[in-house]
């Protein structure tokens, strides 16, 4: 078990905080790029190009080049996707962590330390979707301090919270290629209650689902 403690956010947290989800969050690139390379769609795709490029050159080499440029090029697209969440996400609620998550009611950030630096972090806010629940948001724990308990004594902190505030569940949602985080929640108590194809274009694309996930404090 780690030697760590969870306290409420401060000022001086905002940098390695941003840092925390900014790193935390580009290390599922790779799993979202081979979750796409699984596709059958992208399979198709493949074999139609591969095809074409043959049919119009007879030139199997360049056929098969054309292909991995294809690749290389997905892979550059899941870079970006992954990159311009993290940015809009800084500049969005992680802007200002002290008003986004300090000053309204319902909502609270926390940070965990391990000899004195801070490893992971937690929010939550009031859920737009679920009136009476609150949205765990921003999960995240440094590489090294992994699979130690931090990340699940700070999803029972936003329980502690959610129950003492007379919150009927909390909900969240994750992605499909997360796996680890998909088991956390589990192991807690959470129930997944929906899963959809994100909004975007390129998600459609390839399928990309999200997870959402919710924990009642009293079976209905």
């Amino acid at each position: 078990m780690a030697n760590y403690r969870i306290r409420k956010y401060e000022d001086k947290d905002c940098e390695v905080v941003r840092d925390i989800f900014a790193v935390g969050t580009r290390e599922h690139i790779p799993a979202g790029f081979v979750y796409t390379l699984k596709q059958p769609r992208l399979h198709l795709t493949l074999m139609c190009v591969l095809c074409l490029l043959f049919l119009s050159s007879r030139s199997f080499m360049l056929s098969i080049l054309a292909v991995v440029l294809l690749l290389a090029g997905l892979r550059q697209a899941s870079d970006y996707i992954y990159s311009t969440y993290v940015e809009a996400t800084l500049k969005d609620d992680l802007l200002d962590i002290n008003k986004t998550y300090m000053k309204s009611k319902g909502s609270c950030f926390w940070v965990a330390e391990s000899n004195d630096h801070v490893v992971a972090m937690v929010a939550t806010v009031p859920s737009k979707e679920e009136p009476g629940a609150l949205e765990l948001k921003r999960l995240s724990v440094r590489k090294n301090y992994r699979r130690l308990g931090i990340a699940k004594a700070l999803c029972r902190t936003v329980l502690d919270f959610a129950r003492a505030n007379g919150y009927k569940a909390v909900v969240l949602e994750t992605s499909h290629v997360q796996y680890d985080a998909q088991k956390l929640y589990e192991s807690i108590g959470y129930k997944k209650i929906q899963q959809f194809v994100s909004p975007m274009l390129v998600d459609k694309i390839i399928n990309f689902s999200i997870l959402t996930y919710r924990y009642d404090f009293f079976s209905p």
